[in-house]
């Protein structure tokens, strides 16, 4: 560390530093364009792999949130998005705590029904395993 009059300064670059990178981009408009288009590919990318583990047993919903995230890396109207569903989710959170027991075990049932509901339209609309066919006759 380095003290310079009466602050302290870190060894760790700061926030200007460690973004020149970005700033470089920034400068030049055939290759921010060109920036922004492939952080738009690779967010959707993302989210479009997000969406299509939704229905399946795993963490669909993050990753959602992380093509979101690479989005709001460069576009105002993600950085929106991102701040709305992170108060909505805060604020369900909190009216969660809120509750009694019998009402979180509640919706706790009704999420795990919902789970298993999505989980069985998949089996319906594949076709059952093979592994159930002989326990599931249909």
């Amino acid at each position: 560390m380095t003290r310079v009059g009466s602050s302290v300064l870190s060894d760790r670059p700061g926030r200007a530093e460690r973004f020149a990178w970005r700033a470089k981009i920034r400068a030049n408009l055939t290759l921010h364009l060109a920036y922004r288009i492939a952080v738009g590919v690779i967010g959707l990318a993302i989210v479009v792999v997000g969406v299509i583990l939704l229905p399946l047993p795993g963490p669909g919903c993050v990753v959602v949130f992380l093509g979101i995230g690479v989005w709001a890396s460069e576009f105002e109207w993600a950085k929106w998005l991102l701040r709305f569903v992170k108060e909505k989710v805060g604020n369900w959170t909190d009216w969660m705590g809120r509750q009694v027991w019998f009402v979180r075990t509640l919706i706790g049932l009704g999420i795990v029904f919902l789970v298993l509901a999505a989980f069985c339209v998949m089996l319906i609309f594949s076709g059952v395993l093979s592994v159930f066919q002989d326990v599931v006759a249909w």
